[in-house]
């Protein structure tokens, strides 16, 4: 299921993490060549996506809201 990304934060090992409209979160990473996303790198390139929809796959199983950070 598509959700919109409402902001970011950091994990405990210094990931970029989605929060997605829906309560759950999903790393971002940018780690060529499996995943592609060199705009997560930048404090403009991470605003440019905010309301950009990702495919949530926590909300595809039904899973409950992840805890706030």
């Amino acid at each position: 299921m598509q959700q919109a990304i409402t902001g970011y934060h950091r994990d405990g090992e210094d990931h970029w993490v989605a929060e997605l409209a829906c309560g759950h979160n999903q790393h971002v990473r940018h780690d060529p060549p499996w995943q592609n996303r060199p705009w997560v790198i930048t404090r403009a390139g991470r605003a440019r996506m905010l309301g950009e929809r990702l495919d949530c796959r926590k909300c595809d199983e039904g899973a409950p809201p992840d805890r706030s950070q």
